[in-house]
């Protein structure tokens, strides 16, 4: 019987200059096939959004109104793809919360723009945030339930994200809101009411102009911490006193 010989223990061979060489146009022909794929996702995503934004601006209400949603699908699926192309489809969703004919549109783009809101965090509106606010505040007395609980949540979003650019202006339109939002905390579908609560506490600090610190009185700076408690607790209660002048 033939003995099996003993295999000494050795180092594992280092690759060669020769196989290195042969390892690098493997490397950059992988790295080739690699932006090929990114480049032609890219391209995908243009060519959804040339389709969405033909629907967006087609005659058929229907086919406006999926557009709105493909819109939302696309910012729930791909956000970092969808914040390079924000501007385009923001336009196209503000055309959506305007549209003149279907409130289907509307009420599509509403609950696009809370998705796509969330997904950008409010960054670049620029001048869009006027126009979301103001067609937003319109629609927190729209007779469909759907649509008011939806504008409540964009509204609220807003309040968020206004910043120091818009809020003067989001100020203004949150006290000429007022007696909406304080009709609507007791809004006969629970749903609406509940997301008018959270929007009450989110414009809080709009419905009065806060005073700076060195010139408030004592009186001034208990009235303020009894704002802080009731927006948490009772907002009706406090828009009740905003509007009536007694805080």
């Amino acid at each position: 019987m033939e003995q099996t010989r003993k295999i000494p223990n050795q180092p594992l061979p280092t690759p060669t200059s020769q196989s290195k060489k042969r390892r690098t146009p493997l490397l950059s022909f992988l790295s080739k096939v690699s932006w090929k794929l990114r480049l032609q996702k890219r391209e995908l995503l243009k060519n959804v959004l040339f389709v969405l934004a033909e629907r967006a601006r087609d005659p058929n209400a229907k086919k406006r109104r999926l557009a709105m949603r493909g819109l939302g699908a696309l910012a729930q699926e791909a956000p970092d793809k969808v914040r390079k192309y924000k501007k385009v489809m923001l336009d196209l969703l503000v055309r959506g919360l305007y549209d003149p004919v279907s409130s289907e549109v509307i009420h599509e783009s509403v609950k696009t723009l809370t998705i796509m809101l969330g997904k950008i965090q409010g960054h670049g509106l620029g001048s869009f945030f006027i126009d979301i606010t103001l067609q937003a505040r319109t629609l927190l007395d729209d007779e469909d339930d759907s649509v008011r609980y939806s504008a409540f949540v964009l509204f609220g979003q807003l309040a968020s994200f206004a910043g120091w650019r818009w809020k003067k202006f989001f100020t203004q339109q949150v006290n000429q809101t007022q007696d909406s939002l304080l009709s609507h905390l007791q809004d006969e579908s629970p749903k609406v009411a509940k997301a008018c609560k959270m929007t009450v506490r989110a414009c809080v600090p709009y419905l009065k102009p806060r005073k700076e610190p060195s010139f408030q009185s004592e009186e001034d700076q208990k009235n303020r911490r009894l704002s802080r408690q009731l927006s948490h607790c009772h907002p009706e209660v406090l828009l009740f006193f905003y509007s009536n002048k007694i805080l």
